[in-house]
């Protein structure tokens, strides 16, 4: 079986740290080679609130998301990371775009990011089963794909897809308010969840749109496209797992 070659856009900075590490740590234990890209080529940060001090005991990564990261940023990939606005780069060569997510404010980089949005509209058609190509994404990481038009619309919009709860968003943020601001909501207080803004770009949310208020891990796989989603950091892990299985069974 051929090797799988991961790719993992990334803002410059505020990432969350989970569902990065643990995905990324997961796809090079099964034996695939991922490489991250930046706007510039510039050293990703995740989200310092979630790695260090208070918050991060409160309400960040777990000691083990923590390690998990720290492993990451030590490595050639992480700290020299592809340019994503190189004139030459596309997203073809990989059987894998995985699109972590975040909530700080600088997540908006990808998120909104025309060139980002021009690779996707050429590579998530060709996700098509069958096919050597997968898309994988996890709470804000579903909006870079949500955002993403091709033909005026969202190249997910007959995809079945989860991403952050309502329910989760807004209790995080009413949480939160008194001492993070709108910390939790990253186009500012009053602007739409990230599940409304999702199930907007679908041709059928109700049938589309896969949800879960439990904790146990949930991700969601489209029959049509190989594409797998999930909701916030404790899906990492199992995330990445269907996915890496996803992606195996693709290059048999």
């Amino acid at each position: 079986m051929a090797t799988a070659k991961v790719l993992i856009p990334m803002s410059d900075y505020g990432h969350d740290p989970t569902e990065t590490a643990v995905p990324y740590t997961a796809f090079k234990k099964a034996g695939f080679e991922v490489y991250f890209a930046t706007e510039n080529g510039k050293t990703p940060e995740c989200d310092a609130k979630m790695l260090r001090g208070i918050t991060q005991k409160l309400l960040g990564a777990t000691q083990s998301a923590v390690d998990s990261y720290y492993n990451m940023a030590e490595t050639p990939e992480f700290q020299q990371p592809l340019s994503w606005s190189s004139p030459d780069f596309t997203f073809e060569p990989y059987n894998l775009i995985f699109l972590p997510g975040g909530h700080e404010k600088s997540v908006r980089q990808l998120i909104d990011s025309q060139t980002v949005h021009r690779l996707l509209a050429s590579y998530f058609p060709a996700t098509v089963k069958p096919s050597k190509k997968t898309v994988a994404a996890v709470c804000h990481g579903v909006m870079v794909l949500s955002e993403t038009k091709k033909s005026g619309k969202s190249v997910i919009h007959e995809c079945v897809t989860t991403a952050l709860p309502a329910r989760f968003e807004q209790s995080a943020f009413w949480g939160t308010r008194l001492f993070l601001g709108d910390y939790y909501k990253t186009y500012g207080a009053g602007s739409d969840n990230v599940e409304t803004s999702v199930r907007k770009c679908l041709d059928d949310p109700e049938k589309q749109y896969k949800n879960s208020l439990g904790m146990s891990p949930f991700v969601v796989e489209d029959e049509k496209y190989n594409y797998i989603s999930a909701r916030f950091p404790p899906d990492a892990q199992l995330l990445a797992e269907k996915t890496i299985a996803l992606v195996q069974r693709t290059l048999s």
